[in-house]
């Protein structure tokens, strides 16, 4: 079986700033956190998993995006990175070019998008021996697992989640989980879902009924399904029928992107593969971003040990 590894640079970017196992500054105290764990992440994955083919994607569209176009609400809890973060952002992504390693960011759309447009194009070849293994731990990412190859990879805790392990976690299939969002609603992302609706009411009509709009179209049968406060819910859905559509709308990650725009909407599976590394160009990075001596010295060597540069 051949494997596309599908990355969502942002929670290692972020798991690498905030944690306090993983500190580093240079000589002026500036911190390099972020982009010094995010290479080490990358560094190790790549001699761990030794692939041929990489995506990475990194996001670029806090306020920006589509989404915020429908809901200027959404991801309000967030906030934008200080000048240090940006910095270090704009460094990873020099990183994944130094490694030779496809990576896509936009300010349209966000990570999400950029893996399910790929994901769905390496699904759309048809290929029984090729998987799209999407790394990341974001429960969001469910929806992606078209068909029994894919997986997402928690790679940090070592679980891997196929279509029956979401449908075990939560009782739902995952091209159901735009839905389940859209009816529970995801507080991580600020999206309201409906009111009352939790996760055990949401499986229960998503196991009568596929889909939010196979719900509304079956609003007067709601009442008589078989379990608590089931008789409520026609109201309660009704009053929130324009939530629910808003909901669901800001929870469905968009895989089919054309965009002239975008490069990665009109990238190829053959445009993944890992490319050569440039260790002049990973090296020149290190000290423009003025790494004390021996974290520079100690990622070099780590490079040059996991892209075999002698």
């Amino acid at each position: 079986m051949s494997t596309v590894y599908l990355i969502d640079a942002s929670i290692y970017i972020f798991q690498a700033h905030f944690s306090p196992y993983t500190e580093c500054y240079d000589a002026q105290n500036n911190d390099l956190s972020a982009v010094y764990g995010f290479t080490r992440f990358l560094l190790q994955f790549i001699n761990r998993i030794k692939p041929s083919h990489i995506a990475i994607a990194r996001d670029e569209s806090l306020f920006s995006g589509f989404r915020h176009q429908l809901c200027p609400n959404y991801k309000s809890n967030r906030e934008l990175p200080d000048e240090n973060l940006k910095t270090q952002l704009d460094a990873c992504a020099l990183v994944c070019d130094a490694m030779g390693l496809a990576n896509f960011a936009s300010r349209v759309y966000e990570a999400d998008d950029i893996l399910g447009t790929l994901a769905a194009r390496i699904s759309r070849l048809e290929n029984p021996k090729l998987a799209a293994c999407i790394v990341s731990k974001d429960k969001d990412l469910a929806q992606l697992l078209v068909n029994e190859r894919n997986y997402l990879w928690d790679f940090s805790g070592n679980r891997k989640r196929y279509r029956q392990d979401v449908f075990d976690e939560y009782g739902v299939y995952p091209e159901q989980f735009p839905d389940y969002l859209g009816l529970v609603g995801d507080s991580v992302d600020v999206i309201s879902g409906v009111p009352s609706v939790g996760p055990v009411k949401a499986k229960a009509l998503l196991s009568e009924f596929p889909t939010i709009e196979a719900i509304y179209e079956n609003l007067s049968a709601v009442g008589d399904l078989k379990f608590r406060g089931a008789k409520s819910l026609p109201i309660v859905l009704a009053d929130n029928l324009a939530a629910a559509q808003l909901s669901k709308a800001l929870a469905t990650i968009e895989c089919d992107v054309r965009n002239e725009d975008e490069s990665f909407s009109s990238t190829s599976y053959e445009d993944l593969k890992v490319g050569l590394p440039d260790k002049t160009g990973f090296e020149d990075l290190l000290r423009e971003l003025n790494f004390q001596n021996a974290e520079r010295e100690s990622l070099l060597y780590q490079f040059e040990k996991v892209f075999k540069i002698t």
